[in-house]
C-alpha cells in the first residue's frame, strides 16, 4: 500500500488510522467534513493531504482528488454513531446511501479496493430480529443501518467490480475519544465519583484499544481478502461486569458499583461471536494492549481533559 483515501479522518478512529498510515509512509488523502473539525493530530503530518468534503457531497471528491493510483479507499465516516442520533432512522438511512456512494466513487476513481467499517451491532441486530415475539431496542436502528450498508455495499461492489472488505469493530476506546459511549462515560463518572448504576452486566462484550484498531485496519487494507468480513477485537471477550470491575479497581477502588438497577434491552452475543481468528489468519493481526493497561492510559488522559 502506497496511497489511501480516508473518509471520517477527523473522527476518533479516523485520526488514529491516518496517523498509523502516515507512520508507515503511506500517502493519505484525509477527507474531513468541515473546517470546524478538530484535526490537530493529523494536520501537520507531511504525507497527509487534508480535503474538506461532507458525505452529502462525497461524489465531488472525484474532481477534487485527481490521483487515480489509490490502493485503498477507507470509508469510516458515519453520521450519528453515538448518542441519541443512533435512533434517528432518517439519518441512519442516509448513511447507508452515502456508504454506497463511496463504493461507486472508489470504482470511478480506479481505487484498487474499498474498506468500509462495520459494527458488532450488526450481529446484535441479527440475533435480536430472529427471536420470535421480540423486537429490537430503539438503539439498534444504528446497527440495522450498518447491517443494511454491509449487504448493499457488498452487492454494489461485487456487481461493479471493486473488492470490498468489511471490518467489524467490537467496541473502541482509548485516548482521544470524546463521545458519550460506554467506556468514556463510565471512566468520567468514576473519576468524578458520580453514582454508578448498571444492568446485571452479564452480557458478553469485547473492547479493543484505539491503536490496535488503527493497526488492524491498516493490515486489512494491506493484506485482507476481497469480500471477507474481519472482526476486530481483543480476542479476550468476557461478561461486561468483568470490564466494569477492572475499571473500578483501577480508577476508584472504593466506589460502590450497583449492578441490576438498569434493565438490559439488548441481545447478548455468544462468546464465539467475538472470534478473531479470521483476521489473524489473513493479516497476522493480534491486539497488543490489555484492557487494564488501556484503561490506565485513557483515565490518565481524561484527568487532564475534564
Amino acid at each position: 500500500m502506497k496511497k489511501a483515501i480516508i473518509t471520517g479522518a477527523s473522527g476518533f478512529i479516523g485520526q488514529a488510522l491516518t496517523q498509523e498510515l502516515a507512520r508507515n509512509k503511506i500517502k493519505v488523502y484525509a477527507i474531513i467534513r468541515n473546517r470546524q473539525s478538530d484535526i490537530t493530530k493529523i494536520e501537520k503530518l507531511s504525507n497527509v493531504t487534508i480535503v474538506y468534503c461532507d458525505l452529502q457531497h462525497i461524489s465531488d471528491i472525484e474532481e477534487i482528488i485527481l490521483d487515480r493510483d489509490i490502493d485503498v479507499f477507507f470509508h469510516l465516516a458515519w453520521e450519528g454513531s453515538s448518542g441519541t442520533a443512533r435512533t434517528d432512522s432518517v439519518l441512519q438511512l442516509k448513511n447507508v446511501q452515502w456508504a454506497i456512494d463511496c463504493v461507486n466513487l472508489a470504482k470511478l476513481m480506479n481505487c484498487k479496493k474499498i474498506v468500509c467499517t462495520g459494527s458488532i451491532c450488526e450481529k446484535e441486530s441479527i440475533a435480536s430480529i430472529n427471536i420470535q415475539g421480540d423486537y429490537l431496542p430503539f438503539s439498534y436502528i444504528y446497527g440495522s443501518a450498518k447491517l443494511t450498508a454491509h449487504c448493499m455495499c457488498s452487492a454494489v461492489a461485487g456487481n461493479i467490480g471493486i473488492p470490498l472488505l468489511w471490518p467489524i469493530i467490537t467496541n473502541a476506546y482509548g485516548i482521544g475519544e470524546y463521545s458519550p459511549r460506554f467506556i468514556n462515560s463510565t471512566i468520567r463518572k468514576m473519576l468524578n465519583k458520580e453514582p454508578l448504576s448498571f444492568t446485571k452486566a452479564t452480557q458478553n462484550y469485547d473492547f479493543v484499544y484505539i491503536s490496535d484498531i488503527a493497526r488492524a485496519l491498516f493490515l486489512i487494507g494491506a493484506k485482507g481478502k476481497p469480500f471477507h468480513e474481519y472482526l476486530i477485537g481483543s480476542s479476550h471477550p468476557r461478561p461486561l461486569k468483568d470490564y466494569i470491575n477492572i475499571m473500578g479497581s483501577i480508577i476508584n477502588p472504593n466506589q460502590k458499583l450497583k449492578f441490576g438497577d438498569i434493565v438490559f434491552l439488548g441481545k447478548s452475543l455468544p462468546m464465539e461471536a467475538y472470534d478473531c481468528s479470521q483476521i489473524k489468519k489473513d493479516t497476522g493481526f493480534e491486539a497488543s494492549i490489555p484492557f487494564a493497561e488501556g484503561i490506565k492510559m485513557t483515565a490518565e488522559w481524561m484527568k487532564k481533559c475534564y
